[in-house]
C-alpha cells in the first residue's frame, strides 16, 4: 500500500501567518506543513483521509489525475473538511462516498446543504454521505477500512485502520474498546501537536508513549504546529522507529 502525506500541519498551518519564528521562516520544505490529510492507494483503489481547506493545493502539488474511491472524515472541524467543495472534479463520472460518524454527518449537512441534498443540480459535487460507528468495517476496492473511536479533548471522533495501518489524528486518547481493533497493525500514523501540553491534542511525548503501549510499531507523527521545532533538528531527537512525517512524504506499507 502506498501512503502519501498530503498535509502534516495543524489547523493554522505552517508557516503561521505573521509569525517570524525560525520554523515559519525556514527554507526547508519539510517545515512547510499544509493541513493534515493523507492518500492511501493499493491496486487501483484510492482513499482520501480528511479533506481540509488545502485540498485543492494538495492535489495540484502531487499532480493527482486518478479517481478517488472514497473519502474518510475523522471529524467536522474546518481544517479537516474545509475542502469538500473542491471534490467536485472527482465526482464528474460517479458519486463519491464520504464516511463520517453521526455527529460529523449532522454538521456537514448543516454546513454544506447544497452538496448533501437528495436532488442535486449541475455543478455541485455529487457526494454520498454515510454514517460510521466504532467497529464498522468497509471493503473499499482492495482496501479494508475499520472505524476506530478516539477522543479529541472532550469530543469523540473517528480514527481509521486501513489495511494494517492506523491513522489517528487530533487524538488525546483512544477508547479502550478500540484497542483490540489495532491488533497486529504494522504502521501507526498519529497526531503530535507540540512538546508542551494541550487540552485537545497529544504532545510528541504522549504520542510516543501511546505508540509504545501498542508494541514496537514504526510510527509517523502528524498534525504538528510550528512549536515542534525544525524538522532537521527534531527528527534526530526521536527514538528509533519514530519519525516526523512531512508534506509529500510517500511510504510503502
Amino acid at each position: 500500500m502506498k501512503i502519501t502525506f498530503l498535509g502534516t500541519g495543524t489547523s493554522i498551518g505552517v508557516p503561521q501567518i505573521g509569525c517570524q519564528c525560525e520554523v515559519c521562516c525556514s527554507s526547508d520544505s519539510r517545515d512547510n506543513r499544509l493541513r493534515a490529510s493523507a492518500l492511501f492507494e493499493e491496486a487501483g483503489t484510492r482513499i482520501l483521509v480528511d479533506c481540509g481547506p488545502d485540498f485543492r493545493q494538495q492535489m495540484l502539488r502531487i499532480g493527482m489525475r486518478q479517481p478517488l474511491d472514497a473519502v474518510l472524515i475523522t471529524h467536522e472541524h474546518y481544517d479537516h473538511v474545509g475542502g469538500i467543495d473542491d471534490l467536485r472534479p472527482f465526482t464528474f463520472e460517479h458519486d463519491l462516498p464520504l464516511y463520517a460518524d453521526a455527529y460529523a454527518c449532522h454538521h456537514l449537512r448543516q454546513r454544506l446543504p447544497y452538496c448533501l441534498v437528495k436532488h442535486s443540480y449541475p455543478g455541485i459535487p455529487k457526494l454520498q454521505l454515510n454514517e460510521l460507528k466504532e467497529g464498522d468495517t468497509l471493503q473499499i476496492g482492495s482496501l479494508s477500512v475499520t472505524a476506530l473511536r478516539v477522543m479529541h479533548g472532550e469530543l469523540p471522533i473517528l480514527g481509521y485502520r486501513i489495511g494494517d495501518v492506523a491513522y489517528l489524528t487530533d487524538m488525546t486518547e483512544l477508547f479502550p474498546s478500540s484497542f483490540p481493533l489495532l491488533q497486529d497493525i504494522k504502521l501507526l500514523i498519529v497526531g503530535a501537536l507540540r512538546h508542551t501540553p494541550h487540552l485537545t491534542h497529544q504532545t510528541v511525548e504522549q504520542a510516543i508513549s501511546f505508540s509504545r503501549s501498542l508494541g514496537s510499531i514504526p510510527t509517523y507523527l502528524i498534525h504538528m504546529c510550528h512549536q515542534v521545532g525544525l524538522h532537521a533538528i527534531e527528527e534526530k531527537k526521536l527514538p528509533a522507529g519514530f519519525h516526523y512525517a512531512y508534506d509529500g512524504l510517500v511510504l510503502n506499507a
